[in-house]
């Protein structure tokens, strides 16, 4: 049993399903100002849904992972559960998911949450296959889900706050993907996928990754300055923020050897911060 449950939660990639579910939690609190059980229900939906495409994704590219030393070991290349009973895991975290938000929240988080999975698992994961440039239609897996939690909320998707808060997200998620292509570049090579690292230099994808974290930065000061009010909070995240860009600018321009991994884990705290403390600003001004 406890084999199975590992198994199961690394089908559902649940580090990363678990921040998905956590940004909707905080589209939710942002119009909500307050966090009820309406909203917990939503981000348990939210969590099995992005479970679901992780396994649809493992699926997806069993023969690829098989090929990658990254890789190689998830459990459809080792054998450890079959495709057939890897895509039943799928439907039954779909069908979870599923059944909670159409229970507890509006039509509309249903439907976001489904088109999240359309664009990680139909366009993204087919278009990496042809494009090195396929993040970029699939960083719309990282600005639809704070989305989810706005619109459960009862929120207008056209409101200007949440769409602040979506831009920093899909933005931000660029430079996080190429930051893992720094890293695991050659293995692509390996299984014959498209990579920048095929077309350009490591020097000039670091720069050019600087650049999209310089925009990331952008869109997260306008986060700061339009959306949360909290003088403490702003203060905290410029602190953070300007010692993002300092440790990278002396990682990318000054020091002989980038270290790609302690630059990629510096750039995600961004977003987990960013999450958290919108959270904590939107319940300190109910």
């Amino acid at each position: 049993m406890k084999q199975q449950l590992k198994i199961i939660y690394e089908l559902g990639k649940v580090r990363i399903s678990l921040p998905i579910a956590l940004s909707a939690l905080t589209g939710y609190v942002l119009y909500t100002r307050n966090v009820d059980a309406q909203g917990w229900w939503l981000t348990v939906g939210v969590f099995l849904m992005a479970c679901s495409s992780g396994v649809i994704n493992h699926w997806q590219e069993r023969d690829i992972d098989a090929q990658m030393p990254r890789t190689k070991d998830r459990p459809l290349p080792t054998g450890k559960i079959s495709p057939q009973n890897a895509l039943l895991v799928a439907i039954g975290f779909a069908v979870f998911g599923s059944i909670i938000l159409i229970l507890s929240n509006p039509p509309l988080a249903l439907l976001l949450s489904w088109s999240t999975l359309f664009f990680y698992n139909g366009v993204y994961t087919p278009l990496k296959k042809v494009s090195a440039f396929a993040v970029i239609p699939g960083s719309m897996v990282g600005a639809i889900p704070p989305m989810i939690g706005w619109a459960g909320a009862g929120g207008s998707l056209s409101s200007e706050v949440i769409l602040l808060v979506a831009a920093f997200f899909f933005i931000g998620q660029i430079p996080h993907f190429w930051l893992l292509l720094l890293m695991f570049g050659e293995q692509y090579k390996l299984a014959k996928m498209p990579s920048l690292t095929q077309l350009f230099t490591n020097v000039q994808i670091k720069r050019v990754t600087y650049t999209w974290i310089l925009t990331t930065v952008a869109s997260a000061f306008l986060v700061i300055f339009f959306v949360i009010g909290n003088k403490l909070i702003m203060f905290l995240l410029l602190f953070y923020i300007f010692y993002l860009l300092s440790s990278l600018t002396m990682a990318v321009f000054v020091q002989e050897e980038f270290k790609v991994r302690p630059s990629f884990y510096k750039l995600n705290f961004l977003y987990l911060f960013m999450m958290i403390f919108l959270i904590v600003d939107s319940l300190v001004h109910t």
